[in-house]
Parts: structure tokens; sequence; C-alpha cells
């Protein structure tokens, strides 16, 4: 019983004391310690063990080295199996804990941050690790929030603090956060706070919540600072709990809580109180748990394994069997010179016997060197990732960082890219552009012939002097405005005093006396910096008054009515009194919605400010409509007596207040429209172009809103106007997003489809496989935008068929408002029924489920801390460097393991099966065609540094080239160059190679003399010559594989031929003889046989035999049948003779159709967020090279590549930079 009473309980309910430590501890809640490393000392060596031998090579040498131990049927000694077995093994392990070690020491960095927590009524530093459930700990600005809190007080008035989420849903624009008044009246002191724990305990059980942990009424908690609430979960958006204090109880929601991962913004300090640690926190409850990733290469390895081993069992039985015929038939007549007795042995038992001896001797079919030069391949492609200057990020001094050596290969295979969007994509820096002011376009510079130029960081930028409130520099070069405003333009005016007054901001000034915003959008935030800086200064504001500098002079005024922003509006507007008496209502919002509410005598105004709205979205730009209305007095007053009854009413109380907002707001004057710049990260919409034309599939998923993540996939090419349509998902019950995605799909594929109704789950999910080269089959572009709600419902198990199989089909994919947990659900869905490599690349702890859910997991190292950096395989500073890490080194990796597999399986089946044909002339003895020694070292030393060479250093062509034609990338997803085909190819290959590497000198060496007419034909000299024959033979046949050649290539292949024959004059030498006369008994063998010129003649007959059918057929091929890559080569030889061109992919802007590009990500209520953009437009860039619009077998490919480069480069060499 004392047992079992000390295992806890899943909870149902927590319940928390403050300040004390010894009544939370009851309760067996987590600390605030985090692990993301997979092993402990105590655990490293059993798991890191069960890990590698599920490798089923591992095990199969464990078992051989089993056999080997049996001296009855072992013909090689036990080291030569152990002692690589040791090796392998070793040099994983060390691998497995360096890497492990980094994730112990980033854990280690974390746990040990500092933190102020309030211990025996005084504030002492703790680590976080050491923070325990019920404390009270103080944050400061800046700080990142240690574990899940109750916000209790702040510096700022009524309890509020403004905190950053973006490492839980990637928002970097601030949230509000507001304490119970009661909490908030504690403020900063220590002696109040330290109370917090009160004094009376007495019973406490709320209703609807039952702790089953309370089993003793003594051990209830007291009513002063004790929470109860709901038990750790990962509803990021949702909390449910009730503060008992004071004899009271209050009600605890989301907006009480700070969640560890937030930072605390733009607020001094603040108290909370622990309610969830470490792993219990909604940060660490969304973060998926680490998985041990397997590339597909590894996967099909351990196919061929077992496949090799049962080639190599049939082997064994058939030799067997002869064995067992050949003892009972022969053998018999040579038991009396083996002074053997008749009756000892059966011929059944000999050949059994023969049949392990076999397998032991056939074992390098499949040799354990295999697995340490894979390991050390990818440990070369990690550090060239490492080490690659082109993806190193200078402005933070951040390298590309390759956290894991195992999957490099499977970075050349991606096919679908799951991406965050803010802070992966963008910046979230978002710059005032341009702006159309009564009919007249600002922002734009015009040259002497009235035509556009482009604006450049070397323009002289708007400065406006003696205006001590403005930032200096200003993004804004059209110096028109600033003249505007100087001559008193009245429409101007009003314009920019509309946003310094139509907005949520708040104001403060620091240490210096420079003042500072609060801002809790960055499209708000541009649009009020924007108004600073042209002299119309938002000052201060108090709940009656906004505080405005116009121009030098303090204009105060009273702000009569707010009217919040909500989803259905798509607005916010304020109605003021200015000092001359005027009331006036300013509005700004959604072009869509605002035009409706204009007076009719704007009719010449809208169009012409729709024509410029229709130019600022083509540009990518977010755009907002400014609107305004004069009010009459006695209007306003009777309008206001009904909003206060509105908002007294009990009934219906939502729809009267709606209903006023809709009565004031018309009738409005157009004043014109904003257009702000969401600045995407720097070489953005050129990855995706690459990896579009590379067939990768790229999927945003985000936690932002619909309107923003659509405007950000129209600027940086992920949705584009080419496409034929974008279809929408929005349904909010199961069988609206069934029937949504169903008439969806019918658009996709025509009125000929057939559906299923979505009963039969099994037929279903047999159509989804089968059907997934339904894809292949559509013609067109298509793109689907899905959000939260909807996607919940899509991704349960009647509907998620429907779901992904439209969302293949599509080439973009947009999924809005999701959770962690969803965009860990999204990927699993398309690992679990696509057979394809998936990428999750992301930057904020929101994102490390979806990383750790992929095959291959990149986090951004960003301004949203390393949460995701820690969970991910691989580091990169900028989305940019995907490109090359896909395109460059992932493409390489693959290309060149597959040519060290081709290459190594085909020389170890040559080398192998010699035996077998051997066996047939031994009386199937079991005996070794080949010195042991030999055998030994034969992929150890002989073999082992040219194919590492090749399998580290090969590429078929230049990185420059691989980034210039994705369409390189192809071969890859297609598993083209190894797979089960591509195996059986070499396996031929090989048994040809075994074949021509025996009976050659078999029939060479039949009644054959020497020079000096003595007997050739022994065994020894015909071990020799085939030994020799067959390093000469993989030599020659890694050089002619070998594409790309360096000095370590010929040092290595040409240095291995010399090593061979240097160890083969060694051990056969008289002086290691007299050393070592056991164990090198081939003595003078190897310098008898040398030295004929028959044994060579032979050894030429042998490679040229093996060497030119191959070489044949590669000719042929290249001419006939070129791939890609044969074709790019070509070309890159003939462009080598002439002058180097190098051309770069220009982007172009094409006229665009306007969309709306206003976006508000408002919680209503707050006023939160006011952005802009529904629509931003990217086009599409012109084709480089006129690689796109080619056919592999288009046989003038040449021709019209070198033609069409030509002319493009001619055509566009003088624009290199990409401006969006």
């Amino acid at each position: 019983m004392m047992f079992f009473s000390k295992k806890k309980l899943p909870e149902v309910e927590r319940v928390v004391k403050a300040n004390d430590r010894d009544y939370n501890e009851k309760f067996q809640y987590a600390d605030n310690r985090i692990h993301t490393s997979k092993y402990n000392v105590l655990t490293f060596l059993p798991i890191n063990l069960f890990e590698q031998f599920q490798r089923v090579a591992n095990a199969y040498f464990l078992f051989l080295l089993i056999l080997q131990l049996i001296p009855e049927i072992s013909s090689l000694t036990w080291f030569t199996t152990i002692v690589p077995l040791v090796l392998v093994i070793s040099m994983t392990a060390v691998k497995d804990a360096t890497d492990d070690y980094f994730r112990h020491r980033s854990d280690n960095q974390v746990n040990n941050r500092q933190s102020e927590v309030l211990i025996n009524s005084k504030l002492q530093n703790e680590k976080w690790m050491n923070v325990k459930v019920g404390d009270i700990i103080k944050l400061e600005n800046n700080q990142f929030v240690a574990a899940d809190l109750l916000l209790l007080s702040s510096s700022e008035p009524h309890g509020l603090c403004y905190v950053e989420t973006a490492e839980l849903d990637g928002e970097t624009n601030l949230k509000v956060r507001q304490a119970l008044p009661v909490t908030s009246e504690l403020g900063a002191d220590i002696s109040s706070l330290a109370k917090f724990d009160g004094e009376k305990p007495h019973l406490y059980s709320p209703v609807g919540l039952q702790s089953p942990m309370l089993q003793d009424p003594h051990e209830a908690p007291v009513s002063s600072g004790t929470v109860v609430c709901e038990a750790p979960n990962n509803k990021l958006d949702k909390f449910s709990g009730v503060l008992s204090w004071k004899d009271s109880k209050h009600t605890l929601s989301n907006q009480k809580i700070i969640l560890r991962g937030c930072v605390l913004r733009n607020t001094s300090w603040c108290f909370g109180m622990v309610l969830f640690a470490g792993p219990d926190t909604k940060l660490m409850q969304n973060s998926g748990k680490t998985k041990f990733k397997r590339t597909s290469i590894d996967r099909l390895m351990n196919t061929l394994v077992l496949w090799i081993f049962g080639f190599l069992v049939c082997l064994g039985v058939i030799l067997a069997i002869g064995n067992s015929i050949w003892e009972s038939k022969v053998g018999a007549q040579f038991r009396t010179f083996l002074f053997r007795s008749e009756g000892e042995k059966s011929s059944l038992f000999s050949g059994f016997l023969t049949f392990w001896s076999y397998v032991i001797i056939l074992n390098t079919l499949v040799p354990i060197s295999l697995y340490v030069s894979v390991e050390v391949i990818r440990l070369g492609h990690s550090y060239f990732i490492n080490w690659d200057r082109k993806m190193y990020y200078t402005a933070k001094a951040m390298p590309a960082e390759a956290r894991t050596t195992t999957l490099n290969e499977e970075l050349g295979q991606i096919e679908y890219i799951f991406s965050d969007k803010t802070g992966t994509l963008t910046q979230n820096i978002m710059t005032f552009k341009k702006c159309s002011i009564n009919g007249r376009v600002y922002g734009e510079v015009l040259d002497d012939l009235s035509q556009k130029k482009e604006i450049t960081k070397k323009k002289e930028s708007v400065d406006v002097p003696g205006k001590s409130q403005s930032e200096r520099v200003l993004h804004f070069s059209d110096h028109s405005l600033m003249e505007a405003i100087e001559l008193g333009d009245p429409k101007v005016h009003e314009f920019l005093r509309l946003l310094a007054l139509c907005h949520t901001v708040m104001s403060e000034e620091d240490g210096a006396g420079q003042l500072v915003y609060q801002v809790q959008s960055p499209d708000e935030g541009a649009l009020v910096t924007a108004a600073r800086n042209f002299g119309f200064v938002f000052k201060s504001r108090t709940p009656e008054t906004i505080t405005v500098e116009e121009l030098g002079t303090p204009v105060t005024y009273q702000l009569l009515a707010f009217l919040d922003f909500n989803n259905i509006r798509k607005r916010m507007s304020v109605i003021v009194r200015n000092p001359e008496g005027q009331i006036k209502l300013y509005s700004k919002g959604a072009d869509t919605i605002l035009f409706e509410k204009l007076h009719p005598s704007n009719k010449d105004l809208l169009s012409l400010t729709s024509d410029h709205l229709s130019e600022f979205a083509g540009e990518g730009l977010r755009t907002l409509a400014i609107a305004y209305r004069e009010l009459d007095d006695k209007y306003f007053k009777v309008w206001q007596e009904m909003l206060e009854d509105a908002n007294a009413a009990t009934m219906e109380r939502d729809e009267r207040i709606s209903g006023l907002y809709e009565e004031i707001e018309r009738d409005l004057m157009l004043l014109g429209a904003t257009a702000v710049e969401d600045k995407l990260q720097e070489g953005v919409i050129e990855t995706v172009t690459s990896l579009s034309l590379a067939n990768i599939k790229i999927w945003i998923l985000t936690g932002d809103k619909e309107e923003t993540a659509v405007n950000i996939g129209y600027a940086c090419n992920v949705l584009t106007d080419a496409m034929d349509a974008v279809f929408v998902i929005t349904g909010n019950t199961a069988l609206e997003v069934r029937q949504e995605l169903r008439k969806a799909k019918e658009n996709l594929c025509g009125q000929n489809t057939s559906f299923s109704n979505g009963h039969v789950l099994n037929e279903s999910k047999q159509q989804l496989k089968l059907d997934s080269g339904a894809e292949e089959l559509v013609t067109g572009e298509y793109a689907l935008v899905i959000n939260g709600h909807s996607l919940a419902h899509a991704l349960e198990s009647d509907v998620e068929n429907d779901f992904l199989e439209l969302a293949c089909m599509c080439k973009a994919v947009v999924c809005c408002r999701v959770t962690p947990l969803q965009k860990a659900q999204v990927v699993e869905l398309v690992k679990k029924h696509r057979n394809a490599v998936t990428l999750a690349i992301g930057d904020g702890a929101n994102d490390v489920s979806m990383i750790k859910s992929a095959h291959i997991g990149i986090g951004i190292s960003g301004q949203e801390g390393l949460q995701a950096v820690l969970a991910s395989d691989y580091a990169l500073a900028q989305f940019k460097y995907l490109q090359r890490l896909l395109l460059v080194h992932g493409r390489w990796s693959y290309y060149r393991m597959c040519k060290f597999l081709c290459y190594f399986f085909y020389k170890n089946f040559a080398f192998t099966l010699v035996h077998f044909w051997f066996a047939f002339f031994c009386g199937f003895s079991a005996q070794t065609v080949y010195d042991q020694w030999f055998i030994t070292l034969f992929n150890i030393v002989y073999t082992s540094l040219p194919v590492l060479a090749m399998g580290i250093f090969d590429q078929d062509v230049s990185d420059q080239n691989s980034m210039d034609y994705p369409q390189l990338y192809e071969p890859g997803q297609l598993n083209l160059l190894f797979n089960k085909r591509i195996f059986f190819i070499c396996v031929a290959h090989g048994i040809y190679t075994s074949l021509a590497l025996f009976f050659i000198p078999y029939g060479s060496f039949y009644n054959a003399a020497g020079e000096d007419g003595q007997h050739i034909a022994d065994y020894q000299s015909f071990a020799v010559t085939m030994a020799t024959s067959l390093v000469i033979v993989v030599s020659v046949q890694i050089a002619l594989d070998t594409s790309y050649w360096t000095v370590i290539n010929h040092v290595f292949i040409w240095g291995s031929v010399a090593t061979y024959f240097s160890i083969l004059l060694a051990m056969h030498s008289n002086g290691v003889f007299r050393i070592f006369p056991h164990q090198f008994p081939f003595v003078g063998n190897a310098w008898h046989s040398l030295s004929q010129k028959f044994v060579w003649l032979v050894v030429l007959l042998i490679a040229v035999t093996s060497v030119m059918p191959v070489v044949a057929f590669r000719f042929l091929k290249m001419y006939l049948y070129p791939s890609l890559s044969d074709q790019i080569r070509r070309w890159q030889k003939a462009q080598r003779k002439e002058r180097p061109i190098r051309s770069r992919r220009p982007q172009t802007r094409r006229s665009s159709s306007r969309r709306s590009g206003y976006a508000f990500a408002h919680q209503e209520g707050y006023g939160e967020l006011i952005t802009s953009g529904k629509n931003m437009r990217a086009k599409n860039p012109a084709p480089t090279s006129g690689l796109e619009k080619m056919l592999y077998n288009n046989t003038s490919w040449i021709e019209n590549l070198c033609k069409k480069t030509t002319d493009m480069v001619s055509g566009f060499s003088h624009d290199k930079t990409v401006k969006l």
C-alpha cells in the first residue's frame, strides 16, 4: 500500500497554494526543469544499443559473431567480425552521445536562467529549474516568462501588462493581460505579496471542481491565496480556474494568465504566481516527443539486408546440399587420408555444418564496413553544411548548423515543405510606403518623363527638420507629401490627423525623454509612426482625451466614443470633439467594407482611389481605406443616449450596439488609402519560386489570421495570380467542411469524378492510397486556404481523406489560425497517407511539434527564442538558405549516397560470389578462395578510402548549376538513383564481374605452365591472380563512376592500388613468414606470380571483360538517352569554351486586379490589432534559362538552352536586384 500511495494519480484539476512549497509538494507537481535530450548517464547505453540493433545489419553481424565463435563451422577467425562491429557501434554511440551532449548543454542554458523568486518574504535569485509550483516570481521588461503564471500585479495602471507570444502562436504583435483588481492592489509591496498565502485555513470545494487528490479534509487548501484550476493541457487560448482570497472567489480566464515562452514587453515589472511548471506548461504540452528519425534509404537498406540474408541462406542451402552429395559420392574416398573412421560423420551432418560455414564466408555480401562508411560520409556532409559560407548570416554571425548527421541524404528527397509564416517567411517589420490622398498618390518618385522610378536605399529619404518628436529616418522618398503639408492642404492634414487619432496605441516616455509607443500591431505602429514623422505626433491618451502635436502645436481632442473592431465590421472608428467644438467620426478599415459606407458624392474619388488600391495590392502592399464624417451635435447626443441604453440592455445587447455602429458609420467622406509593406525576409520569393520549380509543394501553417496569411502567400509566390482557382474552406461543422471540400474537388477534377459518401471508412482510406496518382492528372494550378476551426473538422477520421485528397491536388495550401498540435497533425496526415518525404521549418516554440513530426525539422535562429532550434535537425539563420540546403547540399548528399551504395553493393557481390563458384571445384569444403588477410583487409583498407572519397566529394554539376536548374532535384523525389531496381542491376553487375574474376583465370590456368616451364596452376597463385584482378577492376570501376575529380580522389584510388601491392609483397615475404609462420603461409608466392607476364595478361583480360560493357552502355546511354544532368554537363563543357555566362532570375510584377488588402487581428474588446492587406500580389518571375519549359526527351535541348540563356542574359543582365 505504501508503494501505491506514492504513485502520482492522473490530474483532474490542480490545487495550488501561494508561497507554500511544503503544501504543494504533496501533489508531486512537476518541477520547472525541461528536457529535450534523449539520454542520461544511466539510460544512454541500453537505449542507444537498442536503437542501433534495430538496424537489421547490426543484429545480423552480432549473429555472425556468435557463429564464428563455434570452431566446428568457422572458416574465419572471430576478430574479422568483432573488430568492425565494435568499431561501428562505438562510432555511432560517440556520435549520438555528442549530439545529445549539445542538447543537454542547450537545456542547461535554459534551465540555468535566473529569475527573482519570493522566498521567506525576500526576493531571491533562483535558477529556472528550481522554480516550484506556487512560487511568486518577479518579471522585468523584456524577460522571458519562466513558467505559466497567474498575473498578480504590474507596473501599469489597472494591473495591465503587455506580452509577446511569438513562441506560442508565431505572432509578434503584443497581447494585453490584466490582473484581477483584488490582486493588482498588491503592487510591488513584498510584505503584501508574502502574505498572499493567508492565515485562516478552511475547507474549499468549488462548484463543479472535484479534486481526487484531496482525500484528507485537513489537507484542504486555505481560502486565501489558493487557486483551483484545470489540469495541465495544450490549449493555448483557454483557461479556467478560481482564485480564493479574502473569503471571496474570483473567476480566472486566459486573460489573467501569462504562459511560459512569452516575453514581457513595455511593462517595467510584474509579479505572477506559478501554476504550471516545466513539462506541465502549455508550451511544453504542445511540444511533441523527440522521435528517432530514419531516412528512406535507411529503411530501404534494412529491407535489402533482409533480402540479401535470404539470398545468402539460399546460397548456403545450395552449397550444403552440394556438400552432402559430394560427401556421400566422393568424400568417402578421401577419409582414409584424413584419418577418419567411416561412421564418424554422416553426409547430412556435414552439409549442416557446411551451411553455417558458408553463411560465415559469404557474409561479406553486406560487410560491416558499409555502415561505418555511411556514418563517415554523413558526417562529412554535415561538416560541409556547417562550413558553407554561403549559408552564413553575417548580420548576426550565424552559420548553418547540422544538428544531426543521420538525415543528410533525405534533404535531397523533399516533396512537401510545411512552413510557419511569422518570423520564418517574414521579418515582422512594417514600413509605410505609399498613400493615396484625395485622388493623388504619394510615395512614387517620377523622372522627367513622368515614368515611375525604382526607389532604392540610395534614394534620399524624406527628412522632417525641426520636428523633435519625428523620426529623422523615414523610408518614404516622395518629397511632394511634405510640400503638401507645408502648404496646408486641408485634406492631407485631415488624413494625417486621422492616422494620429484612430488607433489603440499607448504612449510613454523613456528615461531619455523620448516618446515610445506601446504598439499591439506592427501595422498600426507603422501608420501612427508615419503620422508622427510627418508632424502629426500622437502624444498621449486618457480614457476621455487624445493629445496630438500637430506641426508643433499641442491639440487635445475629447474622445466621445470608440467603435471597436470585430470580424464582421472589419473596421474601427473613433468619435472626437476638436477644440473648435466640431464633432468628427474618423474611420479606417477594409476598402470592401468602407466603400459601402461612403456618401454618393464620393463617386469620382472612389473610382480613382480604387485604381490606386489595385496598384498598391499589385505591388504586394497591405492597404487600408481612410474616411471621416462630420456629425451634428444634436444628432450625436441622440445617438449617444441610444448607445448608453444598448449598453445597459440585457437582451440582444450586441445586436443593438452593432446596429447603432452601422447607423453612425454612414455617409462617410473618403480621404484616401494607406499602403504598408510587410517585409519578407530577404530571398524568400526567389527561394519559394526555385523550390516550386523543383516540384516541392509548400504549405503555410500559421497561427495568424486568414487575410494576413493569404497576403504573405501572394507576396512570396506561394499563391499567384496565374492559379486557376483558390479554394477557401470556412465550414463550422464537419458536414459543412466535407461538403465544401468535395465541392472544391468537383470543380478541380470535373463532374465525371465519383465520390464516396464517406461512411465506409476503409474504402475511403484504400481509395486515398490508390488515388495518390490522381494529382498527376490535374491540369492547372490550384491552392487551398483553410482556417483553424475548419481544419479541426477536416482532421477528423471521416473527413481527413477528403481534405488530404484535395490538398495534395493543389500546388499550395495555406492553413490559418492553427494550433501547434494541429500543425503536427497536418504533417502526420501527409506522412501517413503519402509516400513522400516531409520537411517542417519554423522559428518559434509553436513550431516544435511540427518540426519533430516531419521527416526533416529545420529551426530558424530568429527572434522567437531557441525552442525551434533545440528541437530541429538543422538550424538556419534565414529562410532563403533553405534553397541552398536542399538544392545543393541535399541533392549532393542524396546523389553521393546513392552512388556510394551502388558501388558498394557491386564490389562486394563481385568479391564474395567468387567463393560460391569456387565451392563447386573444392568439394564444397568451405575453403576460401582468397588469403584470409585479403578477406579481412579488402573492405577496410584496399577499397574503403576511394569509395569514401566518392561518397564525400563527388558531384555531377556545380553548386551554382544546382541552384539555377531546380529540375535536377526531381530524381531524388522519385527515388531514381537508388531503389530496388537499381539494387538488382548492381547485383547483376557484381555477379557478372565475379564470373569473369573466377572463370577467366580458371580457364587460363588450366594445364598452364610458367615462363620457366614450371607448373603455376597452384591454389596460391590462383588466389593472388584473382585478388589482384579484383582490386584493379573495382579501382577502374570507381574511376569510371567518379564525376568530380579532386586530388583526394586521385590519391585514394591509385594510392589504394599501391597499398595493395605493398601489403601483398610484404605479407608474402620471408621476413614476415619467419616472425608469424602460421598467420602468413603464402611465402614468396606474390613475387613469383606477379613476375609472370602470363598473369598480367590474365589480369588485363579480366579488367577489359569486366569494364568494357559498362563503358559501352554508358556511352550509348549518354548520347542516345541523356539524363537532365548529362545534358547540363554537356552544356557546361560547351560554355567553358566561351566566356562564362551567369544568369540571375529577375523578379517582375504584372498588373493585378485589385483585392482588398486589409486584414485585422483584433480581439474584440481590446482593440488590439489593426492590420491591413487581404491579398498581396507577387508575380511569377521570368524563367532564366528556358529550362522550366523543356522536357527531358527534347532532342534540341542543348541548342535551345544555349540560345535562350544567351538571349535572356543580354536582356536582363543589368537587373541584379529583387524588389518586393
